[in-house]
């Protein structure tokens, strides 16, 4: 087991297997079929992304080094947390954009019973080391333990 500590940006704690992208992630490329045309899979939608094309991301660890790509990434991220398809937590190797912030702060507050703790500045050790299918805890304080 590793432990690694970030900035807790949304509270909570959850265990999860992780799902790792060492690429941007497009939050509206990736959640548009989930959001759009209901895949009950939340499978990545993001054919730029090799790592998660295709791939599910309900429930998982999502493990990444920032967002990139539209305007609407925090409403998105709001939008899935309020449909129920948005991932278990959020784990940002750097610092998380004031987009996905926002959405993920918003669901914090408007989304009754939905919680998605959103962990950021875990570090490039944190990305190099994680890998698909590894346990993930994320704890109150920041603190993220990699099984």
């Amino acid at each position: 087991m590793k432990q690694f500590k970030g900035r807790v940006i949304t509270p909570g704690e959850v265990t999860a297997e992780a799902l790792v992208t060492r690429e941007g992630f497009n939050t509206l490329a990736s959640f548009q079929m989930a959001l759009q045309f209901g895949d009950k899979e939340v499978k990545c939608g993001d054919q730029s992304n090799r790592d998660l094309y295709g791939k599910s991301m309900l429930g998982k660890a999502l493990c990444l080094p920032q967002t990139i790509g539209s305007t609407t990434g925090g409403l998105v991220l709001y939008c899935a947390c309020s449909m129920e398809k948005n991932p278990a937590c959020m784990l940002f190797a750097g610092h998380i954009d004031s987009l996905a912030a926002a959405g993920a702060v918003l669901a914090e507050v408007w989304v009754d019973g939905v919680t998605m703790p959103v962990i950021d500045s875990l570090g490039e050790e944190f990305l190099a080391y994680v890998k698909d299918g590894m346990q993930i805890t994320v704890k109150a304080d920041g603190t993220v333990e990699v099984i």
